[in-house]
């Protein structure tokens, strides 16, 4: 499956800093150490519906890391799934008389579009369920020889005991687990499990339903072990970060962690787990679900789309927060505010403005101080002015390079 291609980049002066992220599981600030690549997995949409907010921001948290950790001169290796085969597509596609994969294929490139359009770097790999099956079917098979595997009516089951660390990523009490696994698509009263948290791997084949073939009978993968098999074949056994909305903690992230070491024998399979909080509107989280959506295909055809991540780059990854129309409003006076001051003949000094975006975003991807920094920039541009002329060039490629935005004026898309 392809990616969209990547915006170019502007070099900037110097290198950024060592970068930390905030670990859901520690809760604390943890550093990405070494001097290999960084392999990042982050997942990535079921595509029944097109790109909304909460997408979005979840997507600009793992663009911003990438951006910075190419700054302090890491090498990245980034992965990311489409779930292109789940209860969810199929559901939609019935309910309004489509092929699933027609259905899936349609909203995968208007999910391209909106991603190249807010300038998200690419992920290396790209990767649908569909297109990973064989991976899958690889990996189901090695937990059978490891006997972390078992069949209730021809369905295969993962057994939470074969795993020690289970639990480790979420630390939720076991009846927490069980709660939020039924209200995720898990079914841990079903007969003939033997916990009610070991979660399916294979759903033998049912009439009506697509499926593939496998040693252990045809039928499609359980939604946890899709990102633990993709992750694994493009970035190995172990990866640094795993990232995702806050509500794939648990289930989804704890399982597909299980899995891996399981499989591997390596653990932890993520250094550092990196969640993005939800997005609300009116009062609830931005979902499919409840239907309270804005998407990004239809503020694209109202704003240009250096407005959107604007309004994005306002609010932390780590705290919840609500969309309001006002928000669309202050981002375009910000933007327009900043070309102006990217336009003057001169400005002053812009290497603090640069100094001060790259510790903001190393230091936890804080990128509202990261935003405000730039502001205080402009702001003195338009004001007192100053007297250097490398300046404007510098805060507008710092702004380009850094935070994602093009500082050129971009018409909106027509209708």
């Amino acid at each position: 499956m392809r990616s969209w291609p990547a915006p170019e980049l502007p070099p900037l002066p110097g290198t950024g800093f060592p970068v930390r992220v905030h670990d859901t599981v520690t809760g604390t600030l943890v550093p990405l150490t070494g001097d290999r690549e960084v392999r990042i997995y982050v997942c990535g949409i079921t595509p029944y519906d097109a790109t909304h907010l909460g997408h979005a921001f979840t997507y600009l948290t793992y663009d911003l890391l990438f951006r910075t950790l190419r700054d302090a001169g890491r090498a990245v290796a980034y992965a990311q799934n489409v779930t292109d085969v789940d209860e969810p597509l199929f559901e939609r596609a019935d309910r309004d008389g489509e092929d699933w994969r027609d259905l899936g294929q349609r909203e995968i490139e208007r999910f391209r579009d909106d991603m190249a359009a807010l300038r998200m770097l690419p992920p290396r790999a790209y990767v649908g369920a569909v297109e990973a099956m064989p991976l899958i079917v690889d990996m189901i098979e090695e937990l059978r020889d490891r006997g972390a595997c078992y069949s209730v009516e021809g369905d295969l089951y993962f057994p939470v005991s074969a795993d020690p660390r289970f639990g480790a990523v979420a630390r939720l009490e076991p009846t927490e687990m069980r709660h939020r696994l039924a209200d995720n698509g898990g079914d841990p009263d079903r007969a003939g499990k033997k916990d009610p948290l070991d979660v399916l791997l294979w759903r033998a084949r049912r009439p009506g339903e697509p499926s593939w073939p496998a040693p252990f009978g045809a039928g499609r993968p359980g939604w946890h072990i899709e990102c633990s098999a993709i992750a694994r074949a493009h970035l190995g056994d172990t990866i640094d970060v795993q990232g995702g909305g806050t509500d794939l903690i648990y289930p989804h992230h704890e399982y597909s962690a299980a899995h891996a070491e399981v499989a591997t024998g390596a653990a932890p399979f993520a250094s550092a787990y990196l969640h993005t909080a939800v997005v609300g509107l009116d009062g609830h989280k931005m979902s499919k679900s409840r239907g309270n959506l804005v998407f990004v295909s239809q503020l694209r055809r109202q704003v240009e789309p250096a407005a959107i991540r604007l309004a994005l780059l306002a609010h932390r990854h780590t705290l919840e927060w609500e969309w309001r129309a006002g928000d669309l409003a202050t981002a375009r006076a910000r933007l327009g505010r900043w070309r102006a001051a990217a336009a003057a003949p001169t400005g002053p000094d812009a290497r603090p403005v640069l100094a001060a975006v790259r510790r903001a975003l190393a230091d936890g991807l804080d990128g509202p101080a990261a935003v405000a920094a730039v502001d205080d920039w402009a702001d003195a541009c338009l004001s007192a002015g100053g007297g250097d002329r490398e300046a404007p060039g510098l805060a507008r490629d710092v702004v380009d390079t850094l935070l994602g935005v093009d500082l050129e004026p971009v018409p909106p898309v027509e209708s």
